[in-house]
């Protein structure tokens, strides 16, 4: 495995702990004491990671772009979801199960951009290492691709505690196909479409725009606060 496979793996693997802690984290400052009694709140990576999700995909991912492209443009992975229990869910005594659960699901890409702005600011700290690069590029992907509206992402289950109920039945009912609908979309439409001569990637294309626009804003923000 090369030095940068194993810099990409460390970094995913950080923000991927660091992203299911912060849904407990919040899930059990709103009441839910699920994924503390599961012993979810807690650092230790092996509690968190998914050894398919969390090792095997982002590293085929990675070796893959490196050896076709030289670089590493896009990442994806997942963890073993946080539980949570949104009928104990409170704010103020008060019970919102749908509102309060799409905090919670806010609280993981939440987390990811604040690492990502740590890694901008030790790299305007002068430290410049290929790890930080991959660092601040895993999280904010991570960040970004799970704020996509779609079950079983954390912007499918914000999207249902924003809709009116209706809608929000509709859309928390997709999630019932979890990975698989997000694999399909991502993966396999576009590699099918592409054997018949269709272009049809618009995560990716999106993607190219997104990451550097983001990548600026953090390396303007780590400036700012730098004072440079």
């Amino acid at each position: 495995m090369s030095a940068g496979t194993v810099d990409v793996v460390l970094a995913l693997v950080v923000a991927v702990v660091l992203h299911e802690l912060a849904h407990g984290v919040v899930a059990r400052l709103l009441g839910d004491r699920t994924a503390q009694q599961a012993g979810r709140l807690t650092l230790n990576p092996i509690r968190h990671v998914d050894p398919m999700g969390s090792v095997v995909v982002p590293v085929v991912l990675a070796l893959g772009q490196l050896a076709s492209i030289g670089q590493i443009g896009f990442m994806y992975g997942w963890a073993k979801p946080v539980p949570v229990n949104p009928m104990a869910l409170r704010l103020r005594g008060q019970a919102h199960p749908r509102q309060l659960m799409a905090i919670v699901a806010l609280a993981g890409p939440v987390m990811n951009f604040a690492l990502a702005l740590a890694g901008a600011l030790v790299m305007n700290a002068g430290y410049t290492g290929l790890f930080w690069q991959y660092f601040i590029l895993v999280n904010l992907t991570l960040g970004l691709f799970n704020l996509l509206p779609m079950p079983p992402m954390d912007g499918g289950r914000i999207l249902v505690g924003v809709l009116p109920l209706r809608a929000a039945r509709f859309v928390a009912g997709a999630e019932r196909y979890g990975i698989l609908l997000v694999l399909l979309v991502l993966f396999v439409l576009p590699l099918v479409l592409g054997q018949v001569g269709i272009r049809f990637d618009p995560v990716q294309r999106a993607f190219a725009v997104v990451l550097p626009w983001a990548e600026e804003i953090l390396v303007r923000v780590a400036a700012f606060i730098y004072g440079n």
